[in-house]
C-alpha cells in the first residue's frame, strides 16, 4: 500500500516541473512541497537500498529546487529560468541567484564586500575584561599564548633572522576547563583586531559561497594584522575527511580552511589562528598538523580550584577563611572549572534561600533586618513578607555565605567530566600534543 505515496509523490513532481516551465513559481513551489512529503513518507516503508538511494537522491534534487524558488519569491524577482524539457525532472545545482537577475550582478567585488559585511560581526570590538590573572592555573598555555599574542606585537625585535612567533594554536581537552575563557584573556590582553568565528558564520546554504567566507575572513585578518581568528569547536567544521556522512560542502569549507591556513602565497607571520575543540580525535589529520602548538587543557589541580571559588565568590559578604577555601579544593577534586561556577552560583543563592524562609529577623545597628535563629539577642518573629508589607524591604539584608553553604550544594552537585572523557584527552596528549 505504501507503494501509493511514491505513484502521489511522482503525480505532484509532473505538475510542479509542468508549472515550473511554464514560469508559475508561486504554484509549483507548493506541488514540490507536496511531492517531497510523499516521498519522505514513502522512505520511511521502502526496504529495497537501491531504490531508497534512488528517491534520496530525486528528493535532494527538489528539495534544491524548492528552495531556489522559494528564494526568489521570498525576493519577490522573476526567478530563475524555467528548466527545459526533461531536464526539469533534475533540478539544477543550487547557486545563488545574482541581484537584478536578467540586468546582470555587481560582480565579485560587490559580492566580496557584502561577505565581508556578514564577517564584520565577527570581530570583537569590546574587550572581553579578562586578565590573565583570572586564568587560574594553566601556566604553560598562558606563556606559549603570551609568546604568540603580546611578544612579537610589543616586542618585534625579538623575532628576528629564523625565530619566528607561533602560527596556529590548539586548545583540546574536557568541556568547561577554560579554553574559551583562554581565549577571551587573548582577546583582552592582545593590541590585536580580535575575530570570533563559529560554524554558523562560515557555512552558507548557497554553493561556494562558504569557501569565500573562509577565504574572505583569513584576507580581513591579514589587512587588519596583527590579528587573532578565534574558531569555537572546530571540530564541527573540519572533521575527519572521507567520512560517510561527510557532505561536498562542508569538504570544500575543509580544504579551504587548510589552503588558508598553510598560507602559500601569503604574509601570514602577524595571523595567529586559535582554537578550541572538545573532541581532538575527531579533527582531520591535516587541519591537527596546520597547529603548530596543541595544548592540553586539563581539569583544574587543587591551587586552581582554590583560586577559582575565591574568583567566583568575589566580593560577596562570606565569612570564610583560606583554610575553608583550601579544604573545597580538596573536595572537589574532578570538577572543572565550569562545575565549580555552577557551584558557586548556587552558593549564592544560599543566604536569599535563608531569608525567605527565616520566621525570626534581627535588626542591626546599621538599621538592617538579618535573618536569625529564636534565641539570638533581640528576635522578632516575622517573615520576609510581613516586613516588605511594613515597607521595609529595601531594609531586609540576606546573611554573609558560610562554609555550611558550601557543604550543603556539594552533597547534591557531581562532576560533568567522566573519567573515559580524561582517558581520551590523555591518550590524545600523548601521542600529539603537550600539557597545558
Amino acid at each position: 500500500m505504501y507503494s501509493n505515496f511514491k505513484e502521489q509523490a511522482i503525480e505532484y513532481v509532473k505538475q510542479a516541473v509542468q508549472e515550473d516551465n511554464a514560469g508559475n513559481y508561486a504554484k509549483a513551489f507548493p506541488l514540490y512541497m507536496n511531492a517531497l512529503e510523499y516521498f519522505k513518507t514513502h522512505l520511511k516503508y521502502e526496504k529495497n537500498p537501491k531504490i531508497r538511494e534512488a528517491i534520496t537522491q530525486k528528493f535532494t534534487e527538489y528539495l534544491r529546487r524548492a528552495e531556489e524558488i522559494r528564494a526568489v519569491l521570498d525576493d519577490g524577482g522573476a526567478g530563475p529560468a524555467a528548466n527545459g524539457g526533461d531536464a526539469a525532472v533534475a533540478a539544477r545545482p543550487k547557486t545563488k541567484p545574482k541581484d537584478g537577475e536578467g540586468g546582470g550582478g555587481g560582480g565579485d567585488g560587490e559580492e566580496n564586500s557584502k561577505l565581508r559585511a556578514g564577517l564584520n560581526s565577527a570581530i570583537v570590538r569590546e574587550k572581553p575584561n579578562v586578565k590573565w590573572s583570572d586564568v587560574a592555573g594553566l601556566e604553560s598555555a598562558k606563556q606559549a599564548l603570551q609568546e604568540a599574542v603580546i611578544l612579537p606585537v610589543k616586542f618585534p625585535q625579538f623575532f628576528t633572522g629564523k625565530r619566528r612567533p607561533w602560527r596556529a594554536f590548539l586548545l583540546y581537552g574536557p568541556p568547561g576547563t577554560g579554553k574559551s575563557y583562554l581565549a577571551k584573556a587573548v582577546a583582552t590582553e592582545a593590541d590585536s583586531t580580535f575575530f570570533s568565528v563559529s560554524s554558523s558564520d562560515l557555512v552558507s546554504k548557497w554553493m561556494g559561497e562558504s569557501e569565500k567566507l573562509v577565504s574572505n575572513l583569513f584576507q580581513m585578518a591579514r589587512e587588519s594584522a596583527p590579528s587573532i581568528i578565534f574558531i569555537d569547536e572546530i571540530d564541527s567544521l573540519s572533521g575527519q575527511r572521507g567520512e560517510g556522512n561527510e557532505s561536498e560542502a562542508s569538504r570544500r569549507i575543509k580544504t579551504e580552511i587548510l589552503v588558508q591556513m598553510q598560507g602559500v602565497g601569503h604574509n601570514d607571520d602577524k595571523v595567529l589562528v586559535l582554537a578550541a575543540t572538545n573532541t581532538p580525535y575527531s579533527l582531520d589529520q591535516a587541519i591537527r598538523r596546520r597547529f603548530d602548538k596543541r595544548i592540553y587543557i586539563p581539569l583544574p589541580d587543587l591551587k586552581a580550584r582554590q583560586h577559582m571559588f575565591k574568583v567566583h565568590l568575589g566580593d560577596t559578604p562570606n565569612n570564610l577563611t583560606e583554610s575553608d577555601f583550601e579544604a573545597l579544593a580538596r573536595k572537589t577534586e574532578g570538577f572543572s572549572g565550569s562545575d565549580i561556577a555552577v557551584c558557586v552560583k548556587d552558593v549564592l543563592f544560599e543566604p536569599v534561600r535563608k531569608t525567605q524562609d527565616a520566621m525570626f529577623f534581627v535588626n542591626t545597628n546599621d538599621g538592617l533586618w538579618v535573618p536569625c535563629g529564636p534565641k539570638q539577642p533581640g528576635a522578632v518573629q516575622t517573615t520576609m513578607q510581613e516586613l516588605a508589607a511594613q515597607g521595609l524591604a529595601a531594609k531586609i539584608s540576606p546573611p554573609p555565605i558560610m562554609r555550611a553553604d558550601f557543604d550543603k550544594v556539594l552533597a547534591r552537585q557531581k562532576p560533568t567530566v567522566s573519567k573515559s572523557d580524561l582517558e581520551v584527552h590523555e591518550r590524545f596528549t600523548k601521542e600529539f600534543g603537550e600539557e597545558g
